[in-house]
């Protein structure tokens, strides 16, 4: 499954080496690549919006939606930019490059990749690209997870061009938009463990050598209506449960972990020396921790509940905190939001909790974790209908006790269409430019 798999092993091995001394943990966002550098030190300017179009609604196509996030300013709160790219390819998340100065945003369904600049003003981006050639270079469609590598983007694939399955894989460009190797995910036995080939999000540690990957559906369940996919058993068979460790450097799989439920986000800690992972189950609800045992080998442990399982409250999105105590996590179908206390990974407790929307999706947090962000679109074949289906971004401060409103955006009143994944820019003068300098990394 993996084309010029030595030869690419060599090139990214090669690009991460140059990289492998990586920043010390300071950032805007706690879900971005070790690798990036020109990080937001202090207060975000700007939220983006990778948002789906919806027919009829607005010119329809899906859109970077820019909003200012700053209180100092006049526009605080408000739409300042809506940049469409033309269609709707089932808009879904974005990636900065490891220069911070694009942002590449994809499509689930058309497995199209726009390439925006937020660098030479944050405030009102342009597309520069649009790369069209996943499926013909890959194999693989349904691009979902974009995570920087030095000069290269990694991408985490739902699905396959095939049979729309969600056996699937990896993909390597480089930062000018070149195809550079694939690499599918493994179904194979290793060590005890069979492998689904499902794939979903990536997040790596480059301290221990190590890439994760996460697995969910393919494009036949991702693109149905949701109450067709949970009453078609055939269908609900079809959602991934594993994790596979790689490493880093060969890009090869060493682990997989029997995970069942459709293991989705992965978070790595970010503390120094707090070399462990975090994930949660959208169809079991359960959280699991991924980390060395006294050995030295990768385990994968199933350490708490999320809400009422028998309920399938649906955990979407997580947010671990920058010292790596605390975790946000989204369930979508109740529409709530929970804060768990990671003091002890092991034995995650939940201290606080908050419906936040008739549905709630993605959540970011600012690097001091006192401002949230929150989506509420997951898919346009399986969001809410009626009252429920609201669509909006909301912020709130967070004085670590309890959430309180700060603004909102009405997307659908804004005829702006369903609003999913958010990165935060700021203006030039409110960046760092961070020095490689050597730490333990993430």
């Amino acid at each position: 499954m993996r084309t010029g798999s030595r030869a690419a092993g060599v090139v990214v091995a090669a690009s991460l080496m140059t990289g492998l001394a990586v920043p010390a943990a300071q950032a805007d966002e706690t879900c971005n690549s070790p690798y990036m550098t020109g990080l937001i030190k202090g207060q975000e300017d700007y939220v983006h919006v990778w948002t789906l179009g919806v027919e009829g609604l607005g010119d329809g196509s899906d859109k970077l939606v820019t909003i200012d996030a700053n209180p100092a300013s006049g526009s605080y709160g408000k739409v300042i930019d809506s940049l469409s790219v033309g269609g709707r390819g089932e808009a879904h998340h974005m990636g900065f490059t490891d220069d911070r100065k694009h942002l590449w945003a994809g499509g689930l369904d058309d497995s199209r990749i726009h390439v925006f600049d937020v660098g030479t003003n944050p405030a009102k981006p342009r597309l520069v690209r649009t790369i069209t050639d996943l499926p013909a270079r890959t194999g693989f469609v349904g691009p979902h997870t974009f995570y920087a590598l030095p000069g290269r983007m990694l991408i985490g694939m739902l699905s396959n061009a095939k049979d729309k399955g969600g056996v699937t894989g990896l993909a390597i460009y480089n930062n000018k938009g070149d195809f550079v190797a694939r690499y599918g995910m493994p179904s194979a036995t290793i060590d005890g463990v069979k492998g689904d080939g499902y794939g979903y999000d990536v997040a790596l540690n480059p301290a221990k050598n190590a890439l994760l990957t996460s697995s969910f559906a393919g494009w036949n369940n991702y693109m149905r209506d949701l109450t067709e996919v949970i009453n078609d058993p055939k269908a609900m068979q079809q959602f991934g449960g594993t994790m596979v460790l790689w490493n880093l450097k060969t890009m090869e799989p060493t682990q997989i972990f029997n995970v069942p439920g459709a293991p989705l986000e992965i978070r790595w800690a970010l503390a120094p020396g707090q070399n462990w992972a975090i994930t949660a189950t959208a169809l079991t609800s359960k959280l699991w921790l991924v980390r060395q045992d006294a050995g030295g080998r990768w385990q994968a442990k199933d350490v708490g509940a999320i809400g009422d399982p028998a309920k399938v409250p649906l955990p979407v999105d997580i947010s671990i905190t920058a010292d790596g105590k605390g975790l946000w996590v989204n369930t979508f179908m109740d529409g709530t939001t929970r804060y768990f206390d990671l003091t002890n990974p092991e034995q995650p407790k939940e201290t606080y909790q908050r419906r936040t929307g008739g549905q709630v999706n993605m959540v970011s947090q600012s690097w001091d974790g006192k401002r949230l962000y929150f989506t509420s679109s997951l898919l346009a074949r399986w969001d809410k209908k009626g009252a429920d289906n609201e669509q909006f971004l909301r912020a709130f401060h967070w004085d670590g006790s309890e959430l309180r409103p700060a603004f909102e955006v009405d997307f659908t009143k804004e005829k702006l269409g369903r609003p999913h994944h958010m990165k935060f820019t700021a203006k030039p003068a409110g960046q760092l430019a961070l020095a490689r300098a050597g730490s333990e990394g993430p």
